[in-house]
């Protein structure tokens, strides 16, 4: 939703092929984790327990079509917080380290479509995909590993 944000599963839509990408990906990678800044919690347009429910229905559609997400992490906090947990910070990746002590950070990948979330990926040592359906100059060379137009087309690159 642009400028707004998701409040409730009906607000929520799957991005085209993301569904159809997801076990595929699956059967790619040891884990997957999803890691989302959700600051309207913060602002008091919808609670925890709704945006649990947006997760819980969106890791059953998921589950559905092949894939299991295997945790959720998001941070409530106000930007302005500047909390660990906030992207691009690593709280949530340290977290996910914590419960997943296996996870490998130089072999892991940060696909986001924000660079936000490309520079949580090289804070915490990923290699990073970024998913842009715009043509745009590659100004945060940096910080990309990867472009893409889709996860569909990141998603064949494995293949």
């Amino acid at each position: 939703v642009d400028n707004d944000y998701i409040k409730r599963w009906n607000d929520f839509h799957f991005i085209s092929g993301v569904l159809s990408s997801m076990p595929i990906l699956r059967k790619q990678f040891n884990r997957i984790l999803v890691v989302t800044n959700q600051q309207g919690i913060g602002k008091g347009l919808f609670t925890e327990h709704d945006l649990a429910e947006i997760h819980t229905k969106m890791q059953t559609e998921f589950l559905n079509s092949g894939c299991k997400i295997d945790k959720v992490y998001y941070c409530p906090a106000l930007h302005a917080e500047n909390s660990v947990y906030r992207k691009p910070n690593i709280g949530m990746a340290l977290q996910a380290k914590k419960d997943f002590p296996e996870i490998d950070f130089s072999k892991s990948i940060m696909v986001g479509d924000s660079i936000s979330d490309m520079e949580f990926g090289k804070n915490a040592g990923m290699k990073t995909a970024f998913i842009n359906s715009i043509k745009t100059k590659n100004t945060q060379a940096n910080i990309i590993d990867w472009v893409f137009p889709s996860l569909e087309d990141f998603t064949k690159s494995l293949e």
